[in-house]
């Protein structure tokens, strides 16, 4: 199965230069809690509703004094309307993302796959040589989503 066959096509879009409660309003509707960042008709980043969330709460400006630039994830992770669901799937384990932009071969924004695209789109079969998503496929994916990173024990202070 394809990443076209798959994705929400026509994805939200939101200027570099535009504020948080801009975004948040897109988000709000579209029913999406994510949005590609544009700059001249290139995907520079990705901002989601956790990062409005945070935005907000960390700051002691009102949302529309926050620029999507501050906020923003930077590293855009990507797929291509041709590649495989599969490997679609082992780049959101690998980088813990719900969401991937859709650039074509020009770096054109296509669409975005979500979870949701993926989880409305798997079945318990799980196809044949990757004509479906199996649930399998679905559980895996979201485990390494939503693991949480081990943390470094604290030194001690105390010497012996």
């Amino acid at each position: 199965m394809k990443v076209k066959d798959v994705m929400t096509p026509h994805a939200q879009t939101i200027w570099l230069t535009e504020s948080v409660a801009d975004a948040a309003r897109l988000m709000w509707e579209n029913d999406c809690g994510a949005l590609p960042i544009v700059k001249e008709q290139k995907v520079v980043g990705m901002i989601t509703d956790r990062d409005i969330c945070m935005a907000t709460a960390m700051r002691k400006c009102n949302a529309t004094g926050i620029s999507v630039e501050e906020v923003m994830t930077g590293q855009v992770y990507s797929v291509d309307p041709e590649d495989n669901i599969e490997q679609a799937l082992r780049l959101m384990q690998q980088h813990q993302i719900r969401r991937l932009p859709v650039i074509n071969s020009e770096g054109e924004l296509k669409g975005i796959l979500s979870m949701n695209d993926i989880v409305l789109s798997a079945n318990a079969s799980g196809g044949k040589a990757g004509d479906s998503i199996g649930y399998a496929d679905v559980v895996k994916t979201y485990q390494s989503i939503c693991q949480h990173p081990v943390p470094v024990p604290a030194r001690s202070s105390i010497s012996a």
